[in-house]
């Protein structure tokens, strides 16, 4: 399965997405975060570190995570992007909508 959920001392719940996340996946990590949503779960970090590559639908669904996340009360923030993630990221403007860190620790701080 290529994401991980783990829930840090804080109580944040770290979701790690490894290898890709496209088309064929993106129903699974949405569910994963509903799931969480609905067992009370308001805290998300996304770890983006082991990832290779984001489609389109991968964008989508972040998108659509965060804002039931956010109608949910909670909060969602993305970790670990690497190079070219990140120029994904800021061609399609979606840096502005997501806050993104170096790393899962900095994306904890202030959760």
């Amino acid at each position: 399965m290529p994401f991980q959920s783990a829930k840090d001392p804080s109580g944040a719940t770290i979701v790690t997405v490894e290898g890709q996340l496209i088309v064929a996946n993106r129903q699974d990590l949405k569910t994963l975060i509903q799931d969480a949503l609905e067992a009370g779960d308001r805290r998300f970090v996304v770890d983006f570190g082991p990832t290779a590559y984001i489609d389109s639908s991968g964008l989508g669904a972040l998108v659509s995570i965060n804002k039931k996340v956010r109608e949910a009360g909670g909060e969602l923030r993305l970790a670990g992007l690497n190079e070219d993630l990140r120029a994904l990221f800021e061609l399609t403007k979606l840096d502005t909508l997501f806050a993104i860190s170096e790393t899962t620790a900095e994306a904890l701080v202030g959760l």
